[in-house]
């Protein structure tokens, strides 16, 4: 399948990598060691519609294409992981709300959302439930005019910085999948509590916490989409999910790549760049050549989900997750030897890629997941 890409899409690239350069760059190493929340900086990308480019116009949003959005995720990924998965993370969610929620949702949250001023966040994952999303516990009893939810939600995005959440839970249990319904709500609700969960790998200016959900009330209203058919519609967007992970994990790779690239054309070894040296050269090469290709996957997979080719979409997103996030891994470790011992240490950002990249291969579905996914698709 071939495609291009527009005059505009290579303009959004040129303005996101500028963002990323100027304002990104600069602080990068600053988050990551204090771990600490971009909140000006997301803040300011969404001044240039970078936080949930898909929101439609209508509620405040850059309503970009698939294609659009995967570039502006792979070139905030590519200044830096962790303040990219922040600001890229500010909509998580929201796709639910464009797509199930009630009008009043829509106007209320997606141009907050969409300016800067908050962040959403959708729970899913708990302790014992991560890639068996069936199997979820959080309960919601019907009472009245309201739903009373209970349960522990974990590996939460945004846990304990948004204001709006996209809670999953169990209204028919025992019925597994079919008892799912996706309900908003609010972070500030009584009987929510949330603890940061600091000791991470990489990533670590992107917020991560546990959610607990004791005895919170949400009228009738709060309901996305119909009553034990949020699994349903939770499927509708993990094609779309999968490949901002590739698109994540591309950026990683390339961001990376760029790091070895200008220390080969800095470091002198036996009186010359190493850059001259045949070894790092065809090192170079490979990682290149591989993360093109991983890009290029990712692209079809955005495409595929751009056209609503449901069943492709499924597959190539699958793919493109899996073969650009193990791609990052392998440029990211590449990178760190092309550094040699300069690629230990933070001095350089190399070992931050290393640790940043990772994360692609464990959420929104393993590599192990991913493959089954594949196999099933193909047989």
């Amino acid at each position: 399948m071939a495609f291009s890409l527009s005059d505009e899409h290579e303009a959004i690239r040129e303005a996101v990598r500028e963002f990323g350069e100027n304002e990104m760059k600069p602080v990068a190493e600053e988050y990551d060691c204090e771990g600490k929340y971009p909140l000006e900086l997301r803040e300011k990308a969404a001044e240039y519609d970078f936080v949930a480019p898909g929101i439609p116009i209508e509620y405040g949003g850059a309503g970009m294409d698939k294609i659009s959005s995967t570039i502006v995720t792979e070139e905030l990924w590519r200044a830096d992981p962790g303040i990219g998965s922040a600001v890229g993370s500010a909509g998580f969610g929201t796709n639910m709300i464009v797509e199930f929620g009630d009008e009043w949702m829509k106007e209320e949250w997606l141009p907050k959302i969409a300016g800067g001023e908050t962040a959403s966040c959708s729970m899913i994952s708990e302790p014992a439930h991560g890639s068996n999303v069936a199997g979820i516990e959080t309960v919601a009893e019907k009472e009245d005019d309201e739903f009373v939810l209970n349960g522990n939600k974990m590996w939460i995005t945004n846990g304990t910085v948004a204001d709006i959440g996209v809670l999953m839970a169990k209204t028919s249990p025992g019925e597994g999948h079919r008892g799912i319904t996706a309900f908003l709500v609010p972070m500030d609700s009584d009987g929510i509590s949330t603890d940061k969960i600091d000791n991470k790998l990489g990533i670590r200016a992107s917020d991560l916490a546990e959610v607990v959900v004791d005895d919170v009330r949400v009228p009738e209203e709060n309901v996305i989409g119909e009553v034990d058919k949020g699994f349903y519609q939770l499927m509708e967007f993990f094609a779309s999910g999968r490949t901002s992970v590739a698109s994540q994990a591309v950026g990683a790779a390339q961001g990376a790549l760029d790091a070895a690239i200008e220390y080969a054309g800095e470091r002198e070894q036996f009186g010359q760049k190493i850059k001259e040296f045949q070894a790092i050269e065809h090192k170079l090469a490979e990682m290149a050549t591989r993360v093109e290709a991983a890009r290029s996957l990712t692209y079809r997979a955005a495409t595929e989900v751009e056209q609503n080719n449901q069943d492709i979409a499924a597959q190539f997103s699958s793919m493109a997750k899996l073969f650009a996030s193990e791609i990052a891994v392998e440029v990211a470790d590449e990178g760190i030897q092309v550094h040699g011992g300069s690629g230990y240490v933070t001095d350089y950002p190399a070992e931050r890629y290393y640790r940043d990249a990772r994360i692609t291969k464990i959420y929104e579905g393993t590599s192990e997941i991913q493959k089954n996914i594949i196999a099933d698709q193909l047989l």
